[in-house]
């Protein structure tokens, strides 16, 4: 591990200067996916600037109904909070099923944002890789890819994004709060992480040595009936191989909101815009919500080893979606 300084800051003006100061600094949260990747090599900081006692650990109502989250809020606090679980349980289950409990101790609502890709040629220093360096080429293409993107992707990346809390922020239209050295700013989570293009080392529309602040949830009432369904290799603490965040209100027998968003299929989590459309307004039956998990994946480029996602995904809507609908029914 590359030898590097260590400083702790206790405002956010002076966290921002610090890292204004310093190009090669980096935020220090939790440390649980930093860390890991200085100690292979793929994060080379010559200072960490830690936040962990920034003023940005509370979970409060805002003024119109929704939830504003501070980013050093611990992944466990924000898991246990009564109005998450109450407003939001797809939030709560991402986060419960997104790594172990000593994890989540540690992790950070701002770094689980920032976390990157489990893609092992991304992690291995000693091949190449376009989002580590660009232009060297994405070998999982041909290589090991059966968890990796079947949606949004390109020739010069396949790899997904790992977070589950992510997933269901989507879902619910969470938006990010930054600051930086001209003042603070905002980003939907829609419009936060960037399509992998052929720039895949550029992941998020962050300006440079921003901080994230914090997440807010405006209100959405029918993500009181939601759910956030994990699929993975192992039962135990693991990555995902597909997931789903779903919020449903049905009325009369008909969908009259819902709300989709995948994970570990894409660069980033992927809001299933087009399904939402094909099931807003149309019959809550299995027919209906297999045609809309359809539509979506109309547009999956799955490789050779990962095509099961298309199946698994669709398999999941189906049978996600129909658990809502018919807990709406009693």
């Amino acid at each position: 591990m590359k030898e590097f300084g260590y400083q702790r800051v206790h405002d956010v003006s002076g966290a921002v200067a610090v890292l204004g100061a310093d190009p090669d600094a980096r935020f220090l949260g939790g440390g649980t996916n930093l860390v890991d990747l200085m100690k292979t090599g793929v994060e080379r900081p010559a200072r960490l600037v830690d936040v962990r006692e920034l003023p940005l650990d509370r979970i409060e109502p805002t003024r119109d109904g929704g939830l504003s989250v501070g980013a050093t809020v611990t992944n466990s606090d924000l898991a246990v909070h009564p109005e998450v679980r109450r407003r939001y349980p797809a939030l709560t289950q991402a986060v419960l099923a997104g790594a172990s409990g000593q994890l989540r101790n540690m992790a950070t609502v701002g770094g689980n944002l920032l976390q990157r890709t489990r893609c092992g040629y991304f992690a291995d220093v000693t091949k190449p890789c376009n989002k580590r360096v660009p232009g060297s080429g994405c070998p999982a293409v041909e290589g090991e890819h059966h968890n990796h993107a079947i949606l949004g992707v390109s020739e010069h990346c396949v790899a997904t994004h790992p977070s589950d809390m992510a997933v269901a922020l989507t879902a619910f239209d969470a938006v990010v709060s930054y600051e930086t050295a001209d003042g603070p700013g905002e980003l939907p989570l829609a419009d936060f992480y960037l399509p992998v293009g052929d720039t895949p080392h550029l992941e998020t529309a962050l300006p440079a040595g921003a901080l994230i602040t914090g997440v807010t949830l405006p209100p959405a009432p029918v993500a009181a009936r939601s759910r956030y369904r994990k699929v993975r290799e192992r039962a135990s603490y693991a990555f995902a191989i597909g997931s789903i965040a779903a919020a449903l209100d049905v009325r009369d027998g008909l969908v009259r909101e819902v709300r989709l968003a995948f994970g570990a299929v894409a660069s980033r989590p992927w809001r299933a815009r087009t399904a939402e459309g094909v099931l807003t307004g149309a019959p809550a039956d299995t027919v209906t919500f297999a045609a809309a998990a359809d539509a979506e994946l109309a547009a999956a480029k799955p490789l050779p080893h990962n095509a099961y996602k298309v199946t698994l995904m669709r398999n999941l809507v189906v049978a996600v979606l129909t658990e809502l609908a018919e807990e709406t029914a009693r």
